[in-house]
């Protein structure tokens, strides 16, 4: 018999303003599920990243059911783990470690929350020419999503074009038969016009981080524009791009599926993403 209550954290820097708890902790009770989500801020805390191993140690002997890790533990907390699931163990990166039978399983979800989340949004969008930006860790995740998505050239551009290389050639290397590149902001003019789509995976737009990450008259009617920043939802980029005539899509579509299947992962209860969507829209908003 499944358990009907669950104890779950974030750790992470940061994460205090976090939506995730309020989502998950929802979702629970339609569930009738004593759901309990707590925040571990790491600023707040007075810990180091590097100190991963001890909270999941901590959190164990503490009764938690799962985690879920943020910047910028997600590489850091791998040594610390029993085993990873194929997703994790591609990208190098782990965001939900399940607390299961003694072990400490590491899943990724932030892949599949974009592909899902793009199916959704974007269900007739081409993706045989995709641009990039960002090398980060979720500029990795979203680039996984879109070669499995079927993108046959993806062009990453980052302001670190030796990170943007690296990235690349991880990508190709675990996608054979695509192409993958790397190329610099400067280069946007010639790489956009050609297009299918761009996705944006910098903090530029975030609440902290106003702005927009290229010039806007760079968008044209036969891009569409996907961001995954969520705070705010609209963006500047895609209050932009739909000026432009772009098709859109906002950053809700990846968050609501990465917790969904998070939710899923450490429940084993299939979420109503439906609903779980129009709670976060209510809190984004």
């Amino acid at each position: 018999m499944a358990p009907s209550a669950y104890l779950v954290g974030l750790v992470g820097q940061g994460v205090g303003p976090s939506l995730t708890p309020a989502l998950h902790m929802a979702e629970g009770r339609a569930n009738n599920l004593d759901y309990v989500y707590r925040t571990i801020d790491l600023n707040t805390v007075g810990l180091a990243p590097e100190r991963i191993g001890d909270i999941l140690t901590w959190a164990r002997t503490l009764g938690f059911d799962a985690l879920n890790v943020t910047h910028p533990c997600k590489r850091l907390v791998i040594p610390h783990l029993d085993a990873l699931d194929d997703e994790a163990a591609a990208l190098g990166a782990v965001n939900t470690v399940v607390f299961e039978h003694g072990r400490t399983v590491g899943f990724n979800t932030d892949a599949p929350g974009f592909r899902i989340g793009f199916v959704e949004g974007l269900p007739r969008a081409a993706t045989s020419n995709v641009v990039l930006l960002g090398a980060g860790g979720a500029g990795a995740a979203v680039g996984h999503a879109l070669l499995d998505l079927g993108t046959e050239h993806l062009t990453v551009v980052d302001l670190d074009v030796d990170r943007a290389t690296v990235l690349a050639g991880e990508l190709a290397a675990r996608h054979r038969g695509t192409h993958v590149d790397a190329s610099a902001f400067d280069k946007l003019s010639i790489l956009l016009p050609h297009s299918d789509g761009v996705v944006h995976c910098t903090p530029t737009g975030m609440a902290d981080h106003p702005g927009i990450p290229f010039d806007a008259a760079l968008l044209h009617p036969g891009l569409w524009v996907a961001d995954i920043v969520y705070r705010p939802l609209n963006t500047a980029l895609l209050t932009a791009a739909r000026a432009a005539g772009c098709a859109t899509l906002d950053g809700g579509y990846m968050a609501v599926h990465q917790a969904s299947t998070a939710f899923e992962l450490i429940t084993g209860i299939t979420p109503n993403a439906e609903r779980m969507s129009r709670h976060f829209r209510s809190l984004a908003e």
